[in-house]
């Protein structure tokens, strides 16, 4: 009988730990900080990406699922869409606001909150938008990481017309609904002079513009192409390289990413260094740090890929000159 009431009162008590288990599961997930991610593309096309912020993260102790909880919000490259998921990341009471895809991401995520810190990634010059009071000292609550790829369309076409000096038509590819779109245009024209060429710019706002774009390209016979620092490209990468191969543009692109996955040339910062340190970022605020004494980093360091397979396949020579300039050839 005694065995009997011993076995029942340790089944009570089994069952009494069994039911606390979920309970305190979720409690551990409750005490977790909760960082929000917002983001213009969709999550197929930054999977990368969003590894690189992880691994930021992780170089700080946080990781995803352990002891720090990460809610995405993709807008799918719909702009509109990213005020309204920013307000969603605060009412879900996150402690740091990831803030990645150009300056639009990054005003909606400041006008959501002006107590939640925002940790941007960004090749846009946030001064210059008025998202930031300077780089050294940025004040208020956001901070992040400028990669300034922006800057850099006179050099890019400068290399593509080392590599194509018979080249008279540059086409450029920009998205007008960027903040930057008037400086990524004078960047381009500031080009010319170097190139001594005719520059035709051409609109991408959206995915579906892009064969338009290839198509008007081919219409004004265009020797060369650049594609300015935009979220729509980044998201649309495959589709762009396709329509790029397809139709034979000898095409530069702003970071290595693009060569990686098959562009001809590639000169910038890399995008993925640029997200680690966001999470890095994220993480010293999650440890205490305060945004306004973070400065925003800016890269320094600007890598040349040339894709030697590419270059193959559109049966170009590739200058000894411009090879040994490369920081990596991709064969």
């Amino acid at each position: 009988m005694a065995s009997h009431i011993g076995r029942r009162k340790f089944l009570a008590t089994l069952g009494g730990a069994a039911a606390a288990w979920p309970l305190a599961a979720r409690a551990q997930q409750a005490a977790m900080p909760v960082v929000g991610y917002l983001a213009t593309g969709t999550p197929e096309t930054n999977a990368r990406f969003v590894a690189a912020f992880r691994k930021g993260l992780s170089e700080t102790g946080y990781v995803e699922g352990r002891n720090v909880v990460i809610e995405y919000r993709w807008a799918h490259d719909d702009y509109d869409r990213l005020p309204e998921m920013a307000s969603d990341l605060v009412r879900r009471g996150t402690s740091v606001i990831a803030a990645t895809g150009g300056t639009l991401t990054i005003r909606a995520a400041k006008a959501a909150s002006a107590k939640i810190p925002v940790v941007f990634g960004t090749g846009d010059d946030p001064v210059q938008t008025g998202l930031v009071a300077s780089l050294n000292k940025p004040g208020g609550n956001l901070t992040g990481v400028v990669t300034m790829n922006v800057e850099l369309a006179a050099k890019r076409l400068g290399l593509l017309r080392e590599l194509l000096p018979a080249a008279a038509r540059f086409a450029v590819f920009l998205n007008p609904s960027n903040p930057t779109a008037a400086s990524a245009t004078r960047e381009a024209l500031a080009g010319t002079a170097v190139i001594g060429g005719q520059i035709e710019f051409l609109t991408v706002s959206t995915a579906g513009d892009l064969n338009a774009a290839f198509a008007s390209l081919v219409q004004k016979r265009a020797d060369a192409l650049l594609t300015t620092p935009d979220s729509v490209f980044v998201s649309r990468r495959v589709q762009l390289l396709t329509l790029a191969a397809r139709h034979a543009v000898p095409t530069i692109y702003p970071s290595r990413e693009f060569a990686e996955a098959g562009g001809l040339m590639s000169y910038g910062s890399s995008f993925t260094d640029m997200f680690r340190q966001v999470g890095i970022y994220t993480g010293r605020i999650l440890k205490g740090a305060v945004p306004a004494d973070l400065p925003v980093m800016r890269a320094t360091a600007f890598e040349f890929i040339i894709n030697l397979q590419t270059a193959k396949a559109l049966d170009i020579d590739v200058p000894p000159t411009l090879l040994a300039r490369a920081d990596e050839v991709i064969e």
